[in-house]
Order: structure tokens, then C-alpha cells, then sequence
């Protein structure tokens, strides 16, 4: 069943998609590489009250639904990849709190997250990885105990505090709220890197900290969950990182597009039209998987999506490179922009299924 994506359309999508045409796509190469660029688009963004899109009404966000919220991050992805990356550790970090049980938490950070006016990061990726934890938890009457290494912070200069996730010996993992600044007090120091080198969006000022005996009071805590539970997470939202390769698949098709209107070559329009309907396809089945009942979640349909995605996202990338001629290897060009970004946005979120997923698609052509 086709979908008609008009159907899909609502006021605030409208609005921030005009905003992403007029003030962010002119500026797109500049935000991927240039922090004071991005932090305006961002700051564009907060101005729009699209900066807590998950978050209840009476929070000061929008309340989105999974459909709305996937079709607001293909479109966001179709324009920025550093815009749509910084933000949706803000929008995770805020949908996270949202469910909370600690209300004190909820009422300090909730009401500014729409706007901005607070930013809050996320740092828990390496609760994904077997073996010895890299966060390590330790509960006492106070709170809890901090230590280890936090690999992958997005959002150094921009986010004043994250939500980091350590283990607990009894395989539990607790989340709560903690600076993302360099920090020393009596109970503990916080240490953060420079930004890394990042092929794309090294704008987005990402780091990794080093936590020494942090004390996480009780009151920073935002939830304690059962062994394992990223991981089963991870299967039943493993559609939620297909939206990026959507929206940049769409990119990737969009600047096709402009180079067929250059050169007027019927390869070119070939090439965009072959690409344009399985696009179509892949993202209608995508969307239609996202309406089924939680009962009916498929983790290996689901997964097949997501790579499908993935594989579209280089392709159309490495179809508008290719249509570019030798442009597309300068620096300031859109196409090269966006063939990076098709590269990081293939590995975002990765376990070790979608790994092995993308691989599969990758082999099958």
C-alpha cells in the first residue's frame, strides 16, 4: 500500500521544513564544519519550540507522536546532518526525562529543553558494549559512585549537562544527570576532552569524559534499569535510526536532481528516478512498520529496513558524487558533504545485528 505522505503533514512540520530551505540549507556546509554557525541553526530551532518534539504538552514540548517524530528527523536529515545530530541527543535526553519518576528532575529541565534555554546531552552508548563496563556505578547511602569513561559525549559547548549511564555490579544500569564541563569538587571530577576530528559534523563538538569518583546524588537520578535493557531497547527501536539515512538519501537525491538540471544528461535522470521510487518504497515501508502495534514488532523485518535505509543513503550519495564529476571532491562542495555524512550516519547507533544487516544489504547487490 502506497503512502501518501501529505497525509503525514502537520503545522510544525511545515513550518521548521520552510525554516531548514531559507536558513539552513545556504548554510549547510558552514554548519558542518563551524560551531558559531551551528549553534545559530540551533538557536533558529529553539525559537520554533522544535527542540522537545517528544515531550508532553504540559512540559512545554510538543507531544509527538513516533510517526510525526520520524517524519520531522528524515526532514532534518535531509538538510543539515550536524543540525539533525545535535539535536536529537537534546530531543532522546529530553523524551528519556520526560518519563522519569523524579519530578524534581522533570520540573528543573523540562520547561526549557523546547526552547533551548537548557540543553542536555546524552552519554550512555557504551552501556551497549560487551565486556568489562566503561562506566562503573557504585551504590552507597548517598547515591551513587561514578567512574569510568564516557567515549562519545555530542554536544561539548552546546549542552551544559548530559545524562550519563553506568552499570551496576548486579548488571542494573542507573541514569542520571551530570555537568558536561570540566568539573572538581570533593565528591568527584569530571575531565573532558577536546572535541574529536570527525569526518562530518565536526561541528557538533563531540568529546569523551573521564568521571573519577562522581558522587550522583539521589535526586540526579532519572531511572535504574534491569540487566540488559539497553539491549532489548535496542531491538524494539532498532527502526528509530533509520530516519537519518532517509533524510539523507533524500539529499543525496535532491543534489542529483540539480545536476541533471546542469547537464541535462538522461543517465542522470535515469539514476534519479530509479533511486527516487525505491526511496519511496523503503521509507512508506518504514513508516508503515512504525504504525504497527508494539506486539507486533518483526526485530529481523525491522532490521532488514534499517539497512535498506543505510545502503539508499550511500548510494544516492555516491550517485550525486558521481554526477558532480570531479566538483564533487572539493571540500565546499554539497555533494561531498553529503556523501559524508551518508558514511557516519551508516554506523550511528550500530550493534552488532545492524552491523552485521548492513553488511548483508551491502553484499546482496
Amino acid at each position: 500500500m502506497k503512502i501518501n505522505h501529505q497525509d503525514y503533514r502537520y503545522p510544525l512540520l511545515d513550518r521548521v521544513e520552510a525554516y531548514f530551505q531559507t536558513e539552513v540549507a545556504p548554510q549547510a556546509t558552514l554548519i558542518d564544519q563551524n560551531p558559531e554557525a551551528l549553534r545559530r541553526a540551533w538557536q533558529g530551532l529553539g525559537e520554533l519550540d522544535a527542540l522537545a518534539l517528544r515531550v508532553p504538552p504540559h512540559w512545554k514540548g510538543k507531544g509527538l507522536n513516533l510517526l510525526e517524530f520520524a517524519l520531522f528527523q528524515v526532514t532534518i536529515a535531509r538538510y543539515s546532518g550536524a543540525l539533525a545530530f545535535l539535536q536529537t541527543q537534546h530531543q532522546s535526553a529530553g523524551s528519556m526525562l520526560a518519563q522519569s519518576e523524579n519530578e524534581g528532575l522533570k520540573q528543573e529541565f523540562l520547561p526549557g529543553l523546547a526552547t533551548g534555554e537548557i540543553g542536555l546531552g546524552v552519554g550512555f552508548s557504551q552501556l551497549r558494549r560487551r565486556g568489562a563496563p566503561l562506566m562503573k556505578a557504585k551504590s552507597t547511602s548517598e547515591g551513587y559512585v561514578l567512574d569510568g569513561v564516557v567515549p562519545w559525549i555530542t554536544g561539548g559547548g552546546f549542552f551544559e549537562h548530559f545524562i550519563v549511564g553506568a552499570l551496576l555490579p548486579s548488571g542494573e544500569a542507573v541514569y542520571g544527570v551530570v555537568p558536561l564541563q570540566n568539573c572538581r569538587r570533593e565528591n568527584g571530577e569530571i575531565s573532558l576532552s577536546e572535541p574529536m576530528s570527525l569526518m562530518a559534523m565536526q561541528s557538533t563538538q563531540t568529546v569523551t569524559a573521564t568521571i573519577g569518583q562522581w558522587l550522583l546524588s539521589r535526586d540526579r537520578v532519572v531511572k535504574i534499569t534491569p540487566p540488559d535493557a539497553i539491549h532489548q531497547s535496542d531491538r524494539q527501536n532498532v527502526l528509530k535510526h533509520s530516519f537519518f539515512p532517509l533524510g539523507c538519501a533524500r539529499a543525496g537525491l535532491d543534489l542529483l536532481q540539480q545536476q541533471y538540471s546542469r547537464k541535462s544528461l538522461p543517465t542522470i535522470q535515469n539514476a534519479y528516478q530509479s533511486l527516487k521510487r525505491e526511496l519511496n518504497d523503503c521509507q512508506d515501508s518504514i513508516y508503515q512498520a512504525l504504525q504497527q502495534s508494539p506486539e507486533f514488532w518483526f526485530f529481523e523485518h525491522h532490521l532488514q529496513l534499517r539497512a535498506w535505509a543505510i545502503n539508499l543513503a550511500g548510494r544516492c550519495a555516491q550517485g550525486a558524487a558521481i554526477a558532480a564529476s570531479g566538483a564533487a571532491n572539493l571540500t565546499q562542495n554539497p555533494q561531498e558533504r553529503v556523501y559524508r555524512e551518508a558514511l557516519m550516519f551508516s554506523v550511528f547507533g550500530q550493534n552488532e545485528a545492524v552491523l552485521e544487516a548492513s553488511l548483508a544489504q551491502l553484499l546482496r547487490l
